[in-house]
């Protein structure tokens, strides 16, 4: 490109340091993409990575030997690259995956309140070392998996979760019924809530009385 040739020295080794970023980002979500099936963006990621990754080794290769500032430039490029390309796919979430959550005391009020989220929510009767337990899988999007797990340990503080990626499934994963709002009642009422208040939810008021009762009466007994 006739307008890199027309820069000096320092400014063509900050626009490799840029496009190297860019570049190496981009493969980032690509594999990603590739693994979680995603056809078109991964073939549309890989077209715009080659293109730059073509135009930055056209100038490394003819100018590195008079000006190691280049080579430097690219190499930076490259390792920062991935540090971006990361927290890029973190923030973005794409993809669905399964959450599961195992719960000794609040299993059936919490898979009351995620089915409020998602249609896809099965639980299941096990056993720990010591208590008995509820088992909860649901699918649901990567970006809402955080406000899930707050949601889990606001009723259960010792509430095990792991998280899994989705690749395949018999069914298409749905969008959110509605975002999760906690009530005012779950956070000054029985429910313990060892986490701060800064993240709220929405839920409708009758289902959080209903299991703030259902909870209370289990104490009681």
């Amino acid at each position: 490109m006739s307008w890199l040739d027309g820069l000096a020295v320092w400014q063509l080794a900050v626009v490799i340091f840029c496009l190297r970023i860019v570049d190496v980002s981009m493969g980032t979500l690509r594999t990603i993409s590739v693994v979680q099936g995603r056809t078109w963006v991964s073939v549309g990621l890989g077209f715009c990575e080659v293109l730059v990754w073509i135009t930055v080794m056209n100038q490394v290769i003819h100018k590195a030997a008079e000006h190691p500032l280049l080579l430097l430039a690219y190499a930076g490029g490259f390792a920062s690259g991935n540090a971006v390309g990361i927290a890029l796919e973190r923030w973005l979430a794409m993809g669905g995956v399964i959450l599961r959550l195992a719960s000794t005391h609040a299993g059936e009020h919490l898979a009351e309140l995620l089915r409020e989220r998602s249609s896809q929510v099965f639980t299941f009767e096990g056993r720990s070392e010591f208590h008995p337990l509820t088992m909860i899988y649901v699918v649901v999007r990567r970006r809402e998996v955080r406000q899930l797990v707050e949601l889990g340990r606001r009723l259960d503080p010792n509430l095990f979760y792991s998280v899994e990626s989705l690749r395949e499934s018999s069914a298409p994963l749905l969008p959110s019924r509605r975002e999760v709002r906690m009530d005012a009642r779950i956070e000054a009422g029985a429910v313990p809530n060892p986490q701060p208040a800064s993240l709220r939810f929405s839920e409708s008021t009758a289902t959080i009385r209903s299991g703030i009762a259902g909870m209370s009466e289990r104490t009681a007994a």
